[in-house]
């Protein structure tokens, strides 16, 4: 009986409690409180239904030109995919499993879109695949590779035939002007 009292009493002062701590919640400390409410670390909290469920890289509605190093490197990337996928389920990692296989269904939808597209030799009007040398306003010259999606890095000097800039770049010859990002530019070469 004392026993049962005891459990009991232990029951309403810890509702109290927790009462008073919802109470002192201020909107400066959400993830504190939650914590404090909870009364357990985020670690603890099972998330099969997030890990399971990740969602689908989006591909893009634009046709799937690459070049022939573009069509490598999706090789690569699907390679890579499927080498993590074996390493994460061999470690028993859902989370990096689910994200593995996310990866490998993206690599694989796209190379089996992948068209190689043929180098371009005719350098009269820019095309897929050309190298094309723009000198703008203010007198900045760059030098762009008009390439797949996937392979595309501005910062390298290699820009998505879907990007705004190679879509006003298409169909252009040397000496035309071409209005891009609120500007002008000139095309100067195209090889």
């Amino acid at each position: 009986m004392q026993f049962q009292k005891r459990r009991l009493k232990r029951r309403f002062f810890v509702a109290r409690r927790a009462r008073h701590r919802r109470q002192r919640v201020t909107s400066q400390e959400p993830f504190r409180a939650v914590k404090r409410l909870t009364g357990m670390s985020r670690a603890f909290v099972k998330d099969t239904e997030d890990v399971e469920g990740l969602p689908d890289r989006p591909i893009s509605d634009l046709p799937n030109d690459v070049t022939a190093e573009g069509l490598r490197r999706i090789e690569q990337a699907l390679a890579a995919a499927e080498a993590g996928q074996a390493a994460a389920q061999s470690a028993g990692d859902r989370a990096a499993l689910a994200s593995a296989r996310r990866d490998f269904r993206y690599w694989n939808a796209r190379r089996a879109t992948a068209r190689v597209a043929p180098e371009p030799t005719d350098n009269s009007v820019v095309r897929f695949g050309h190298t094309v040398t723009i000198v703008r306003e203010d007198d900045r010259r760059q030098t762009f590779r008009i390439v797949g999606e996937d392979e595309a890095e501005p910062a390298h000097g290699t820009i998505s035939h879907g990007s705004p800039l190679a879509r006003a770049l298409f169909g252009k010859g040397v000496g035309d002007v071409v209005v891009i990002a609120g500007g002008e530019a000139e095309i100067v070469e195209i090889r």
